[in-house]
């Protein structure tokens, strides 16, 4: 590939990949640059893809032993084989990022593996990509195309480890069924994450600081969520702040305040769920003359 492409795309998640394919089907010469050993970003390898496998995996689980007998379908005893049901959730993204790989080669679009950043963006754009091989080489494309995702909001009193303090990478790894997972955040990845361990037995208590859960979605939704999770069996407390936290020796614990009064609760995993931010890995918009949004 020339390092003057037609189109070079910083970023190979669902808008990088995306737009990458289709200039190249448009005839244009694309590189679409890429740090993570596999294509797809947040949402094909630690996001949406495998989420839904695990919600998939432990709504089979939960109708076998709740309700399959309303069925006439009697089983025996039934448990959860966590090991086989991530394995299943890893089997799943390892498809879909092949799949695009696959889609990049038959459409003729450079992965070029390593970091990019982007050195200027007038009168001339030119983008520095150290390799994971260690090289450097350095492109001038025509267009560029900044698609660098999002990363999830870190609480100060609460870094992830990934262990213990889980984002959603850590979510989707738990090695274990917990006893008591906590999640900080009624949106809709906390909720995801929570239903799934739920299903597979644990419990699972929801902390939210607005009034509902699904903030800023609309008020039917959260009303009748809010009764569907409730009787799924999560825990939800709304108007409640978490304003500490951290890990213990044996698991983690945090502190919210709720009405004035303060109470420290303790599980064996937290998981932080508060919302994503835009990353600009490898671009300095300031520097660049760029313009960002309050929110970035």
């Amino acid at each position: 590939m020339s390092q003057t492409p037609d189109v070079l795309v910083l970023g190979g998640g669902p808008g990088g990949y995306v737009a990458a394919l289709r200039c190249a089907q448009l005839g244009l010469s694309v590189v679409c640059v890429e740090l993570d050993k596999t294509l797809g970003g947040t949402c094909v390898n630690v996001g949406c893809i495998p989420s839904k496998a695990m919600l998939q995996s432990s709504e089979h689980f939960e109708f076998t032993k709740l309700h399959a007998k309303e069925h006439g379908v009697i089983v025996g005893d039934v448990h959860a084989d966590l090991a086989t049901m991530l394995k299943r959730k890893d089997d799943v993204v390892s498809s879909n990022t092949k799949g695009v790989e696959f889609l990049f080669k038959k459409n003729k679009v450079t992965w070029a593996k390593g970091r990019g950043t982007v050195k200027s963006v007038q009168p001339t754009i030119s983008v520095d990509v150290v390799g994971t091989d260690g090289s450097s080489t350095t492109y001038t494309p025509k267009h560029l195309i900044i698609a660098t995702g999002s990363v999830p909001f870190e609480l100060p009193f609460l870094k992830f480890d990934e262990e213990r303090i889980l984002s959603n990478v850590g979510g989707l790894r738990i090695p274990e069924i917990p006893g008591h997972l906590i999640v900080v955040g009624g949106g809709y990845i906390g909720l995801e994450m929570g239903s799934v361990w739920r299903r597979l037995g644990a419990k699972v208590t929801v902390i939210e600081a607005t009034p509902s859960i699904l903030p800023g979605q609309e008020e039917d939704i959260q009303k009748e969520a809010a009764k569907i999770f409730a009787k799924q069996g999560l825990t939800l407390r709304t108007n409640t702040k978490v304003i500490a936290g951290g890990r213990t020796e044996t698991g983690a614990e945090i502190t919210v305040e709720a009405d004035g009064k303060q109470e420290t609760i303790a599980a064996d995993y937290v998981l932080v769920a508060i919302g994503r931010k835009p990353s600009l890995n490898g671009v300095d918009a300031a520097a660049l003359g760029l313009k960002t949004t309050d929110r970035g």
